[in-house]
């Protein structure tokens, strides 16, 4: 590889680099969140059943956001900066235009699968009567549309992989705004215009991904220096896909068991009445606000060990990938043991209710102090989507949902099931899998079979 071909991420100092490329996606990720708040508060205008409907089909939203943003946004950044890397931009364009094409398929699969038996999956939920007709007019509009969130996703892990971090911050933080105005406007139908109801927040999410998707495109299509994004003249290449299809189905593994954690926890402690299970609820949702600090060191380690990975450069990789799982578990430990010392700064701001703030204060002290275990096993599994080898890290998450569900099986055996014996497994869960994960990568899941090489020379002469 050339000086003249050579990324400059190569080269750059790393810790620097990481917060550099952290600090836009942590920025759209927090402002997509804020987006999903206003979007809850306009259905909440429309009463208690539309609340209900929300609450049933956002999870699969969810789920849909995180396969794409990051099991397969993931895979898509990791395989084309490790072609970047290397050097090779025409299998880097081959792979993005390969991921478009994956993707759409995806979208169309998942809107199939949603359109056709939506009914079906929100029944089994327990969805019924008001609620259920709620929940599928809000999922019908979504999936109708999904494809702009698929390919808004796919395009920004595109241009994440070439290291224009505010390239792809700036397309998803326009198309937040846009969504944020549109649902508004379809909820509620000011004027002359029609109220579509809670099917408005979904056909708001479905044009502000589009909007996102069509700048991401346009700028991949046009503006980008490092790779160009053509959809037409390529030659489709089966085995290209079927190889990103396995590592994302594999990266998939890890939201499927985040989502069977929650789903154990809260049925065991929900057996401990109404006010434990707010608690908690509470107190876990502290969580939800550190992903998006995790997912920006974590796409920043995808593709700085992406790049170094591609290049051969498997020591300043290693390097970086694990800086950015030691900043993601400082920050995530910090915000821990802070909430730990003073549960009331969080229990207190969500209600007056004394027996869910013991419990939100009781889960705080002692979940908070292993947050740096979540912080540092979610980073390094984004990291492991740069170097190609997620195995470990995907054991790691399945071997949590074991530690659970079997602790609170166990617990729950106990003649006295105390909330604070439940809220020690899930601490026990954290630790398990941040422990599994960096131990496997420690031992070479990352480089074994790879032969490492110098670190390239500073660049010259780039144009």
């Amino acid at each position: 590889m050339s000086a003249a071909t050579a990324s400059p991420l190569l080269t750059a100092p790393i810790g620097p680099t990481i917060i550099r490329l952290a600090a836009p996606n942590m920025a759209a990720m927090v402002v997509s969140m804020v987006t999903l708040m206003a979007e809850a508060w306009y259905v909440g205008r429309l009463g208690t059943e539309a609340l209900a409907g929300l609450a049933l089909a956002f999870p699969m939203m969810m789920l849909v956001m995180m396969l794409s943003a990051g099991s397969f946004g993931g895979t898509i950044t990791g395989a084309v900066a490790r072609r970047l890397g290397a050097g090779d931009r025409a299998g880097a364009e081959s792979l993005a235009f390969h991921a478009v094409l994956l993707v759409t398929l995806l979208a169309v699969v998942c809107s199939l699968v949603f359109l056709l038996g939506g009914r079906g999956i929100y029944s089994l939920l327990g969805g019924a009567g008001a609620v259920l007709d709620q929940a599928l007019a809000y999922s019908d509009a979504l999936f109708l549309g999904c494809a702009g969130l698929w390919l808004a996703n796919a395009l920004a892990a595109v241009v994440r992989a070439t290291g224009q971090m505010q390239v792809a911050a700036r397309a998803l933080l326009a198309g937040s705004a846009l969504q944020v105005v549109s649902a508004g406007v379809l909820v509620f139908g000011p004027g002359p215009l029609p109220a579509m109801g809670i099917a408005g927040a979904a056909v708001g999410i479905v044009i502000g991904t589009t909007l996102s998707a069509l700048l991401l495109l346009r700028y991949l299509m046009t503006g980008c220096a490092e790779l160009r994004l053509r959809l037409w003249g390529v030659p489709v290449r089966l085995a290209t896909m079927a190889a990103i299809l396995r590592q994302g189905a594999l990266a998939s593994v890890n939201p499927f068991c985040t989502l069977a954690s929650v789903m154990v926890i809260t049925a065991f402690i929900a057996r401990l009445g109404t006010d434990v299970l707010a608690g908690y609820g509470i107190g876990a949702r502290l969580e939800l606000l550190l992903v998006p600090m995790i997912f920006g060191f974590g796409a920043a380690s995808t593709v700085m060990v992406g790049v170094h990975f591609g290049a051969n450069a498997l020591d300043r990789g290693l390097r970086a990938g694990w800086t950015a799982a030691l900043y993601s578990a400082a920050l995530c430990g910090l915000v821990g043991l802070v909430v730990a010392l003073f549960p009331g700064l969080w229990a207190n701001l969500f209600s007056d209710a004394q027996a869910v703030r013991d419990a939100c204060r009781s889960y705080l002290q002692i979940a908070g102090p292993f947050y740096a275990f979540y912080g540092l096993s979610l980073c390094l599994y984004f990291a492991s989507q740069g170097a190609g080898r997620v195995s470990w890290p995907v054991v790691a998450s399945v071997l949590r949902v074991v530690v659970i569900a079997a602790g609170c099986a166990l617990v729950a055996r106990q003649p006295e099931t105390r909330a604070e014996h439940l809220f020690g497994v899930i601490a026990a869960g954290l630790v398990v899998q941040g422990l599994l994960t960096s131990l496997a990568i420690r031992l070479g899941a990352w480089t074994r079979g790879r032969a490492p090489t110098a670190a390239p020379r500073p660049i010259i002469n780039r144009p």
